[in-house]
């Protein structure tokens, strides 16, 4: 890309056209080389316009109703003059690599809001429940204008931590009928929980849901909060029918208020900042180590010694990084 198609690019990304941020999020979810250098430059550039956005995780298992419940909040949020962006992931297949990308059929209120954008994003693979580009997708809405950005994440268990590190408030949404569920819900992901939310608390689900939010008011009770200057609440709401949705924005702003108060804010944020810099290090060498025609050269072999029980996975492991360094001393 030229200096200034990426000049228009940012141009058009800073007036919220909808064609450019659709084209500036593919490139960063590229993994093209070249594609990643430019999308680099861009989030470099973009920065000075972002960061300002109230950026929310919102996770859950399967079926707990996370669309429903960000159609119906991010609905609310624009009705009162916000602007709401969306990053929807969906996770993707281990055979094919694809994924449904259904969230603008699940979301078909703010999917045509035009005070809304709803990207869908494959995890393709990454542990986390997010995409391995969802923070460099979230500077690129922030620089846009959008003062929310919800992320919602696949729901797969505790390796839904990891979206921890990339907003400011991280919800759990949660079931009726706490039971054995409760019993299920991986300590990691309550102990960086900001607030918990039993959601389809409606019709004859109302005593359930307020009997499983008493159980996991208990339970948190066991847990240090993750932030000193906040104790996670337990509420109930409805996303079909809206009921309690102003009462957990309520406390999400809540929080922000507290920890900007207290210096938190400024804090985590710095914190999240150094944590992204050393996850892409890591990504971009796992990305060169592939890449590397010395470790081609002794991959398949490597390889087909391990799956044919011949050679251990850490010796394996072994002679692959050892090609790389052989290579990397015969250099100039």
């Amino acid at each position: 890309m030229s200096a200034s198609d990426l000049d228009a690019l940012v141009e058009g990304i800073r007036a919220a056209d909808r064609t450019a941020l659709g084209r500036a999020i593919t490139m960063v979810e590229s993994r093209a080389p070249s594609d990643r250098r430019v999308a680099a430059e861009l989030v470099d550039r973009l920065l000075v316009g972002a960061g300002g956005a109230h950026r929310v995780g919102i996770t859950g298992a399967p079926g707990v109703g996370k669309s429903t419940f960000i159609d119906e909040l991010g609905s609310r949020l624009t009705a009162r003059g916000r602007r709401v962006a969306v990053i929807a992931v969906d996770p993707s297949s281990s055979i094919s690599g694809g994924s449904i990308l259904g969230d603008r059929t699940r979301m078909p209120r703010l999917s045509v809001d035009p005070a809304a954008f709803v990207r869908p994003s494959p995890s393709s693979g990454t542990l986390g429940g997010v995409t391995r580009t969802t923070r460099e997708a979230m500077v690129v809405l922030e620089a846009a204008g959008h003062d929310v950005v919800l992320a919602e994440t696949v729901g797969v268990g505790q390796s839904e931590i990891a979206v921890a590190d990339m907003v400011d408030f991280f919800l759990v949404l949660l079931q009726p009928g706490a039971g054995d569920e409760l019993q299920g819900i991986k300590k990691g992901v309550l102990e960086l929980a900001d607030m918990l939310v039993v959601n389809k608390a409606d019709g004859d689900n109302t005593a359930a849901a307020r009997a499983a939010a008493r159980d996991y008011q208990a339970a948190l009770r066991l847990l240090t909060p993750v932030d000193p200057d906040w104790s996670p609440p337990v509420l109930t709401c409805s996303g079909l029918t809206g009921d309690g949705l102003d009462a957990v924005w309520d406390q999400i702003e809540l929080h922000r208020r507290r920890l900007t108060e207290s210096g938190g804010w400024d804090r985590h944020r710095r914190d999240q900042r150094m944590r992204w810099m050393w996850s892409m290090v890591e990504a971009e060498l796992l990305e060169r180590v592939r890449r590397d025609p010395a470790v081609g050269s002794v991959t398949a072999d490597v390889e087909a010694a391990v799956a044919a029980g011949e050679l251990s996975p850490p010796l394996a492991a072994t002679r692959i990084l050892d090609a790389l360094e052989d290579q990397g001393s015969s250099g100039p």
